[in-house]
């Protein structure tokens, strides 16, 4: 049973005992959680979390972040790291300069590359396909790189259609897609924060090609911006929907919007109550999600660490190299003895993982 320290309205409270249980929760009742106790709400998404996973590991992954270019035509409202062409700051890395960077990631016990940067004007399917090869070629890592809004814009220069384009891509060597560019799946939220950028129904084709090729992805939430609460409901329940029809999605990854420096900067930054809640209760809502991961990112190594409290079981990538949220001036770094201290301090055990959430090292 639930534990009673706190009682919550009586309706809540049965159906924080559903989801106690295992059942799988209906619209309504995921909305109830965002009135539950905080506390009885973290216990019942630990509970969850632990009976799916019982080792009591938690994982995390070394992995090269690398923000290619800055150049970006689509000037999303959220965003403080896009320049324009010309600006004196843009940037594009050479395949030479990210080639040497995939390498140190390499020498540092790192297996996966994820490649994400702005919609450059000039950048069509070509581009990515021959650097996608070239990593490959040279090095033995897992490729987890360019979001749907990427494949959908480099599709769009090349004038291809994006089946051709995850096809060609996965040719030469991609292995799955990071679930980037969804923010909050509402097209009423995207029409006023980035209306230059790729609709839900967009981002869910991209996704659903790449299941269907046999492809595996991640999906996320970027959510405290405009959204309602009941927009990031919706949004859980349409990643569950697909989830439920391809299984392909490995994990779920919440994080908070960062408003400093971006056109949103107004908004006031959610905090960790909010991102504490919204991640257990993707737990509770996610029943077909084996991974929910907490981020140290955005949040910091202290909400993270109270995030394994909160149905997360997994803390993401070491990041050697990340510039977009640092744009908005949140410059969190850590190490992988500072990750297995988080952990062990969590009461969990600390492993190692790949992309495919094998386990390369347990840390007992």
């Amino acid at each position: 049973m639930i534990a009673q320290a706190v009682q919550t309205r009586p309706e809540v409270e049965k159906i924080l005992q559903k989801a106690y249980e295992g059942n799988r929760l209906e619209f309504d009742e995921a909305m109830a959680l965002f009135d539950a106790d905080f506390l009885e709400l973290g216990r019942v998404a630990d509970h969850r979390c632990r009976e799916l996973r019982p080792d009591n590991v938690v994982t995390f992954l070394i992995d090269l972040n690398l923000n290619y270019t800055n150049v970006c035509v689509t000037l999303c409202k959220f965003c403080a790291f896009y320049r324009h062409e010309k600006d004196a700051d843009a940037y594009l890395l050479s395949n030479d300069e990210i080639l040497a960077k995939v390498e140190e990631m390499i020498a540092l016990g790192g297996t996966q590359v994820l490649l994400q940067g702005g919609h450059h004007p000039r950048l069509g399917l070509e581009y990515y396909v021959n650097l996608t090869r070239q990593i490959k070629e040279r090095f033995n890592v897992h490729m987890h790189s360019y979001s749907a809004a990427e494949i959908h814009h480099m599709a769009s220069v090349s004038k291809v259609t994006l089946r051709e384009a995850v096809t060609e891509l996965k040719l030469a060597g991609l292995d799955s897609i990071p679930g980037g560019g969804a923010e909050i799946l509402s097209d009423r939220v995207r029409n006023e924060i980035s209306p230059l950028k790729i609709s839900v129904d967009e981002w869910f084709e991209v996704m659903e090609i790449a299941h269907e090729l046999g492809m595996h992805t991640t999906a996320t939430m970027m959510f405290g911006s405009i959204e309602t609460l009941q927009e990031r409901t919706e949004h859980l329940f349409r990643v569950r929907k697909h989830q439920d029809r391809t299984g392909k999605f490995r994990a779920f990854i919440p994080w908070s919007f960062s408003p400093e420096k971006t056109e949103l900067e107004y908004i006031r930054m959610s905090g960790g109550f909010d991102y504490l809640r919204m991640l257990a209760i993707s737990r509770l809502v996610l029943d077909n999600f084996r991974n929910v991961q907490a981020g140290w990112v955005t949040e910091g190594d202290k909400v993270c660490q109270l995030g394994l409290s909160f149905g997360a079981n997994d803390v993401g990538g070491i990041l050697m190299e990340e510039r977009v949220i640092s744009a908005t001036g949140l410059k969190y770094q850590t190490t992988v003895e500072q990750v297995l201290r988080m952990i062990r301090k969590a009461g969990k055990v600390p492993a190692q993982r790949n992309t495919k959430y094998d386990i390369l090292r347990l840390y007992r």
